[in-house]
């Protein structure tokens, strides 16, 4: 999929697409994959083939977020999500943390100052032997409210048709929402600098059996610098690779774990809507980076950050992105497995 230029001239038709390619790259799996209810639904199959690149997938590489970097490092609980949830994670101490720093676009070498969207995959386990796995990006709303309209999306932004995009955003305006945070948000020259946002919502089951909706996000410790775009791109193609393993190795990065509790009546199925900001948020611990991995051989390389992966405690919602993201990412997984032997440096 091509990656998004820079054009100070373009149409607002000619924004639409751009805006959509982005959405295209990084929205990732956030698509309808629920196949089961009806042969006429959408599949995985149709799905991960619609997010290639005009000239097809990379053998042996994540069909998404096909660009990133591997950490290690530990999640500090502080006992404070005790309260929503009874999952262990939640109880004090240190659990192992695996995660992978990514960029949303189906290129492995893609020049990191063309991809808008940044995301961040992570598994803490437990010693009771559960896992929390989630996948979150740096946008703050995703950009459509349903699933069928995300697939719609890439159908549009992909189609021959000059009216295709235009057709598409007439029918679905929450689009506009998102294009204006696209064109205006800033950048930063880190991931380091980045938030990291769950967007989709999950429910937290606490010791006495109340159930609380919420939506999660990673807040850095490091200050956000903004920086123009014009000077990411001289800083070559793979800066924020560069950038992270520079920083973990004068010492650990960390991100802090807000959880957001919805009030009753928010939307809890629709991820482009935003949550009220006076909702209440808990802090329940904070993500330490504590070592960079090979991305090649590392211990991402074989790993599905399935965000339906969950630990007693944690539950999916209404929102039905979680499941059809697990259905995408395991067909993903699939494809790239069994081309192992077209991985760069695989062993065979």
């Amino acid at each position: 999929m091509p990656q998004p230029q820079r054009s100070p001239g373009r149409s607002a038709l000619g924004s639409l697409l751009l805006i959509a390619v982005i959405v295209g790259a990084g929205g990732a799996a956030f698509a309808y994959t629920a196949g089961w209810f009806s042969p006429q639904r959408l599949t995985p199959d149709k799905l991960v083939a619609a997010l290639a690149p005009p000239g097809g997938a990379a053998p042996g590489h994540r069909r998404n977020h096909a660009k990133g970097i591997c950490f290690t490092g530990v999640f500090e609980s502080n006992g404070a999500g005790a309260a929503l949830s009874k999952a262990q994670v939640f109880a004090p101490g240190q659990y192992p943390a695996l995660g992978r720093f990514n960029l949303g676009t189906p290129d492995p070498k893609a020049v990191d100052a063309m991809v808008r969207v940044r995301g961040l995959g992570l598994r803490i386990t437990t010693p009771d032997g559960q896992e929390w796995r989630s996948a979150m990006i740096d946008l703050p709303f995703f950009p459509v409210a349903t699933p069928e309209a995300f697939y719609g999306l890439l159908t549009a932004s992909h189609s021959k048709d000059p009216e295709a995009m235009k057709t598409f955003a007439a029918a679905h305006p929450e689009f506009a929402t998102f294009g204006a945070w696209a064109q205006t948000a800033p950048w930063t020259g880190s991931y380091a600098e980045d938030r990291f946002n769950s967007l989709n919502s999950f429910v937290f089951t606490d010791g006495s059996g109340a159930d609380h909706t919420v939506r999660w996000s990673l807040l850095p410790a490091a200050q956000p610098v903004s920086v123009p775009h014009d000077e990411l791109e001289k800083l070559g193609p793979d800066f924020l690779e560069q950038d992270i393993t520079r920083r973990v190795a004068a010492g650990p990065q960390r991100w802090t774990l807000a959880v957001t509790v919805a009030n009753p009546g928010d939307p809890t199925a629709d991820p482009s809507k935003a949550w009220p900001a006076d909702r209440r948020t808990v802090e329940v611990g904070t993500l330490v980076v504590q070592k960079i991995e090979a991305e090649q051989d590392g211990p991402c390389r074989d790993i599905n950050f399935d965000p339906t992966v969950l630990p007693a405690g944690i539950r999916t919602s209404d929102d039905p992105f979680p499941a059809a993201r697990s259905a995408a990412y395991a067909r993903s997984y699939d494809l790239r497995t069994a081309e192992h032997d077209a991985y760069p440096g695989a062993k065979p």
